[in-house]
């Protein structure tokens, strides 16, 4: 019989599947286990895709995508919530339905498009995020190529200003795609100045890094972290499976979210 002590948070994920592991459900499974959460997941889309290159994006179909959320909202406690790549308009309507009305932290991932420059939203998912996705959002992670083309502000200030404005609690934009001798992120809320996060930029290009770190952030608010603590944590936890990265593949290498 099982303890009635023995139980994990549990953080609900609304993503794509990668197949090759490097991102995406996979991804956050591990980042989120490795916390000592338990992951459950609601797949918003397939992907035909490997470490070099992603050639389809497949939607589920918006009705059995909503009676996954709710069969999984009526039988376990979610305790935070991590949404990466969405897919659709209509996916991205049934998650703020059904997220609406629940009180818990919800870290968004907003992935626009791959490394390799498949894109995996478009004007109608971006303007749907702003108006309708934002305002329940507690941290929003896009990249500074994310930020700006979700609100085609090339200054990153004014990008997370933005951002901020239409509804999110707080910003963390990373700097793994600028041209920087190290990696820069910044972290931006509507009461306190910017703080930057300054890290060694390693050699080697990844894949599924910044769904490590949103899944991680969402696992440290799952355990009772505050806002600020799981931003730091996370991003050192996801610099450390990069350094110890994994070349599984012929094309990026994939982060190490066991490493220890």
């Amino acid at each position: 019989m099982i303890n009635s002590n023995n139980q994990k948070p549990v953080v609900l994920v609304i993503a794509g599947h990668d197949p090759s592991g490097g991102a995406g459900i996979q991804a956050d499974i591990e980042s989120i286990s490795s916390a000592g959460c338990h992951a459950t997941t609601v797949i918003t889309s397939l992907t035909t895709q490997n470490t070099n290159k992603v050639l389809d994006v497949i939607p589920q179909t918006p009705e059995p995508f909503r009676n996954q959320i709710r069969l999984i909202l009526e039988d376990m406690d979610i305790v935070a919530c991590k949404i990466g790549m969405i897919g659709s308009v209509e996916l991205l309507e049934v998650i703020v339905d059904e997220l609406a009305e629940i009180n818990i932290p919800m870290v968004l991932d907003p992935i626009m498009c791959s490394t390799t420059g498949k894109l995996f939203s478009n004007d109608d998912i971006c303007k749907k995020m702003l108006t309708s996705l934002l305002p329940l959002t507690t941290l929003i992670t896009p990249n500074c190529v994310e930020a700006t083309l979700l609100t085609q502000k090339e200054n990153l200030t004014a990008a997370a200003n933005t951002l901020l404005n239409h509804g999110a609690d707080s910003v963390l934009i990373t700097g793994t795609h600028a041209e920087t001798h190290e990696v820069i992120n910044t972290f931006y809320t509507k009461q306190d100045a910017p703080i930057e996060y300054r890290w060694e930029r390693l050699p080697e290009s990844f894949h599924g890094s910044g769904c490590t770190l949103s899944s991680r952030i969402a696992a440290l608010l799952a355990l009772g972290n505050n806002l600020k603590t799981a931003v730091e944590k996370a991003q050192e936890y996801t610099w450390l499976s990069l350094k110890h990265g994994l070349k599984l593949g012929r094309g990026q290498a994939q982060p190490n979210r066991f490493c220890g």
